[in-house]
């Protein structure tokens, strides 16, 4: 792999230790603030929002917003972004912020670095090891959020000794995703001062891809939609009103859950290759989305807990092939704008539904939105199966 694969594997990785831990602490953090679960879901929709915004922009001026600014741009809205939300409780600060910055307390990766780095990715990668790079990326975001559930506890404990007494020490965690974010804009900056102008490959916009890549944003749309409801973040609020977990135990069963993912994504090559794109993007997401409705109706929480582990090990199997499929029906100076493409219809529907989960939440300790996000899912898996795996067949 090229010295900018690598680099923005590592960049990935970093990010994901970020998204994890603010993910993991958001929903405390809210709380030690005077916030309830509805407010939680305002604050989280907005996130999406603004990043379905920012995605819109990328596939709407590709020419301009080439991957190398997007995604320098990007890393230093993350600085900004963390200093703030360390910085200031107040609801008329944190919502315009939540929308301008990248911010990602969802678990998921649904901001523009995600179709940047992709783009890049695949330009520097041969089409026979594409799969596996993009098992590699997804990896290293899988590890990378495990680190950061897994050290929100301790992050917590620092905080307090260090005077966040008020916060519970979650305010030190955005401020921990700045200095990230410093860290990564340093990369990206580095990376693009070593690729001479003349050798960067001009993107353009949707051309030949147009109507295929409509009809997958659609359908991702659907997925994203049921996935706005158990984004980290409200995972971590119902667990907490529904068992009662402190936030270390909440630290805890994120971050087994995302090693559960990170381990899963070494399996999908193998299973891409075996099976298909579109096969493995299904039949490993339609079990992982019948065991989601079965943690929101466990009758304890050790049952849930396992229920949300197990669902984990295949919740992500598609998230690698899913970018491979992408990548490889479009033609390569469209692959930008096909990332950000399918990525905002995606953005957009996770944002309508944390606010209806935040309520849910309000309502009732039930996993109703476990329940939701599980349905919506497995309609979307049936529709792909549907309508791309003769396309699949192909590639």
């Amino acid at each position: 792999m090229s010295l900018e694969g690598r680099s923005l594997l590592a960049t990935r990785a970093a990010r994901g230790v970020a998204d994890g831990l603010v993910a993991a602490s958001f929903a405390t953090l809210v709380r030690s603030r005077g916030m309830d679960e509805r407010t939680l879901g305002v604050l989280v929709t907005a996130t999406l929002l603004g990043s379905a915004s920012v995605l819109l922009a990328v596939a709407r001026w590709p020419e301009v917003l080439n991957p190398y600014r997007v995604l320098t741009l990007c890393g230093g809205l993350m600085v900004a972004t963390g200093i703030a939300f360390a910085a200031t409780g107040r609801l008329a600060v944190l919502i315009p912020l939540a929308v301008v910055g990248p911010l990602n307390p969802t678990g998921g990766d649904v901001s523009a670095f995600l179709p940047s780095e992709q783009a890049l990715l695949a330009d520097h990668t041969d089409p026979s090891r594409r799969s596996a790079v993009f098992a590699r990326y997804a990896l290293a975001g899988s590890l990378g959020a495990t680190v950061g559930g897994l050290s929100t506890g301790a992050v917590g404990i620092i905080g307090r000794r260090i005077g966040f007494a008020s916060t519970n020490g979650t305010a030190l965690g955005p401020l921990v995703y700045a200095v990230i974010g410093a860290l990564v804009t340093i990369v990206y900056v580095r990376m693009r001062s070593t690729v001479p102008t003349t050798l960067r490959k001009p993107a353009t916009r949707l051309v030949e891809a147009r109507t295929t890549v409509r009809q997958l944003a659609l359908l991702f749309s659907l997925d994203a939609a049921g996935g706005g409801f158990v984004g980290t973040a409200l995972t971590a609020a119902w667990l907490a009103r529904r068992f009662d977990f402190a936030l270390g135990q909440i630290g805890l069963v994120l971050g087994l859950a995302s090693a559960a993912s990170a381990l899963s994504a070494l399996a999908a090559p193998k299973l891409s290759r075996r099976f298909g794109l579109v096969e493995t993007m299904v039949f490993t997401h339609l079990p992982a989305n019948m065991l989601c409705i079965a943690a929101g109706v466990a009758p304890n929480a050790r049952i849930a807990v396992v229920l949300l582990i197990t669902r984990a090990l295949l919740s992500q199997l598609d998230v690698p092939a899913r970018q491979t499929f992408v990548m490889s029906i479009v033609p390569e100076q469209e692959r930008a704008a096909a990332a950000a493409f399918t990525n905002v219809p995606r953005s957009l529907a996770a944002a309508t539904t944390p606010s209806i989960a935040g309520w849910m939440l309000h309502r009732s300790a039930f996993g109703w939105p476990l329940v939701a996000a599980g349905t919506l899912k497995i309609i979307y898996d049936l529709l792909l199966l549907m309508r791309f795996r003769r396309l699949s067949t192909r590639i």
